[in-house]
């Protein structure tokens, strides 16, 4: 049997950062990854000449940021794309009314005005909300505070709403009242016109990653970690275990003993979410110049309500919208033509003919892969910010959990994920180290 200091479960950035920091202090490791590829959800294609990041986009604010610094580090190329975190404004966005005209600027203004209104009270109602209170429960508290007719609160409703499904993939009544309490933005967001991918294959170089290797079963005691896969048992002293959240509550993926608390009662307040990204290539650019963001109010922006501008990140006329929540769950066995038909439905009540049809056609399936089981995970209602880091807590001195969902300031990202990673490898350690020995060279 196979012996080393520290097995990890998971070549995505959680675990390649927690292995970077292990191998750099001098332990031995080995990465168990299911796929056949490093990088987990951060994923991109590269058909057509384009590089395409299917899971993670988006650096959710640069300043400060370790996963900035590592793509500086590797020489990776950014663009400025600051409207991955549903902002109302800030950046150049055509919002268009359910009549499908255009917004004038300053009804835009008057319209993102009121949704600033609505945060600031907001903030007030959830640090009092009960510990039961769901994200509808206390944004309809806000909006009721606001003394406005019923038009114009049911424009700010829809916003909050489509902004708990574009954050969290989740249908606003499912998400926990402090469920957006967590996400941070500070500084510009930025864009890989290279792909995402660069990170996780630069982390990667030098350790022992083992693809295709289906772990199974964890067993761990005072004296160890046994790790069963398709390929045998490895035994370790410790073990970091960096799966998302629907890996570890499956049936396939068995720990033992079963995790203690808080660990426990953590686990079972968060579940993954439905969120996936359609991206719509054409021949022509048809929509507004100088935009960010394409924004419909009105129920006719139930489901497709939002369409990304890609077209200088990718050198040809893109649109990148996405199913989330319930649009999410009701397109899950729709054809790619099926979900494109629909939107472009969407995008002719705003541009009438000058909508073609796509060139190419591409909508990601988190829902349905084995190794996520969704794209990332978000606080059920009963949940509390405490229960990211409770996740995290060491079990039996020996085994550790990592990855976006464990990290309580900023989850669901690629900064949590390399965040958590860094905090698993200290506590393997023992003592705290840099976490920029991760991406440093000798």
């Amino acid at each position: 049997m196979e012996q080393v200091d520290t097995i990890i479960v998971g070549a995505g950035v959680a675990g390649l950062t927690a292995a970077r920091l292990l191998a750099a202090n001098g332990r031995s490791v080995v990465v168990l990854e299911a796929r056949d590829r490093v990088g987990g959800r951060v994923v991109t294609d590269r058909r057509f000449g384009l590089a395409t990041d299917m899971g993670a986009s988006w650096i959710h604010g640069i300043t400060d940021s370790p996963v900035a610094a590592a793509a500086a580090a590797f020489g990776m190329r950014t663009v400025e794309f600051t409207v991955g975190g549903y902002q109302p404004d800030s950046r150049p966005i055509a919002y268009y009314g359910p009549d499908g005209a255009r917004l004038s600027d300053a009804a835009a203004a008057h319209y993102a005005a009121d949704i600033h209104a609505v945060d600031a009270t907001l903030a007030t109602v959830i640090a009092g909300s009960a510990p039961d209170a769901s994200y509808r429960d206390v944004t309809e508290q806000a909006l009721a505070a606001q003394g406005w007719d019923d038009e114009r609160t049911q424009r700010v409703r829809e916003y909050l709403e489509h902004r708990s499904e574009e954050q969290y993939g989740a249908w606003i009544d499912d998400l926990a009242a402090h469920g957006l309490d967590d996400d941070v933005i500070d500084g510009d967001e930025v864009v890989f016109p290279d792909g995402y991918d660069v990170l996780p294959r630069r982390l990667a170089e030098g350790i022992d990653v083992r693809l295709t290797h289906v772990v199974e079963r964890v067993r761990w005691s005072e004296d160890g970690v046994d790790l069963e896969s398709d390929h045998g048992v490895v035994s370790a002293r410790n073990a970091i275990v960096t799966v998302p959240v629907g890996v570890l509550q499956s049936p396939d993926f068995i720990i033992e003993p079963p995790l203690p608390e808080p660990v426990a009662g953590a686990l079972s307040r968060l579940t993954m979410n439905a969120f996936e990204k359609v991206f719509l290539r054409f021949g022509t650019k048809f929509w507004d110049d100088g935009v960010y963001a394409i924004r419909q109010q009105g129920p006719e922006g139930r489901w497709w309500h939002s369409w990304y501008d890609l077209t200088d990140l990718h050198d040809a006329p893109t649109l990148l919208t996405f199913a989330a929540g319930p649009a999410a769950v009701a397109t899950r066995d729709w054809s790619e033509d099926e979900i494109a038909d629909s939107v472009l439905a969407q995008l002719r009540r705003l541009y009438g003919d000058r909508v073609e049809p796509p060139t190419h056609v591409h909508v990601t399936d988190w829902q349905d892969d084995p190794f996520s089981r969704g794209s990332y995970a978000y606080m059920t209602v009963g949940s509390t910010t405490a229960d990211h880091d409770d996740l995290a807590t060491p079990i039996g001195g020996v085994l550790h959990l990592a990855g976006e969902a464990t990290w309580t300031d900023d989850p669901a990202t690629v900064t949590a994920a390399m965040l958590s990673g860094h905090r698993a490898a200290v506590n393997v350690l023992g003592h705290d180290i840099p976490i920029e020995q991760a991406w440093q060279r000798d």
